[in-house]
């Protein structure tokens, strides 16, 4: 019998949210601005091209002239669902009911969650939806681009969304965490 010598393999080292911002704060790490934190690692964020920069700022007009004053709506900044993720969706819209507005919302604090996807919609589907869903938020939009599309994703359970809803152009989309909201498909990709 042949005695093998087990050798040490490589590991990935995850690093948590709040050592990030302990980093950003020695002056550890520069340009931390354009990364967000999936499964414990800084993930580069995308240049923001002017498709996506025109239905954010369409959107964000939208929700802050549709929604209550109980509703935070948050752009483009951290949502931490774990202590290995943060990441950073396009909208949050967050329950002042719940939520203080002084930190980075958590799943329970959040009505949902927006991901306008050109160039990411590979990623968003299949790294970011799963992370909103194993935090069992919700609703999650995704506002496929390419396709001209809106996909509203609902139930989660497992990990996984159960139910998607697509809304096409000529058609409205109804909210369920805000069953008050309702916007035209064109209002939000555009004409």
């Amino acid at each position: 019998m042949t005695n093998i010598q087990s050798h040490p393999q490589p590991r990935r080292l995850r690093l948590r949210v709040d050592d990030y911002y302990k980093m950003i704060e020695l002056g550890m790490i520069d340009d931390y601005e354009k990364a967000e934190i999936i499964e414990g690692e800084l993930i580069q964020k995308m240049t923001i091209g002017d498709k996506h920069a025109s239905v954010v700022n369409s959107l964000n007009r939208l929700f802050v002239k549709n929604v209550s004053d109980n509703v935070l709506v948050s752009v483009q900044n951290p949502l931490r669902i774990s202590d290995y993720n943060e990441p950073e969706p396009d909208f949050v819209l967050a329950d002042l009911t719940k939520y203080d507005g002084k930190r980075h919302p958590r799943p329970a604090e959040v009505l949902f969650v927006v991901e306008v996807s050109d160039t990411t919609l590979k990623y968003d589907r299949d790294v970011k939806l799963p992370l909103y869903a194993e935090a069992e938020i919700g609703e999650v939009w995704i506002v496929n681009l390419p396709s001209e599309i809106v996909e509203v994703h609902t139930k989660p359970k497992f990990g996984l969304y159960q139910l998607v809803k697509i809304y096409n152009r000529g058609e409205i989309l109804r909210s369920d965490a805000i069953p008050t909201l309702e916007i035209e498909v064109e209002k939000i990709i555009g004409e």
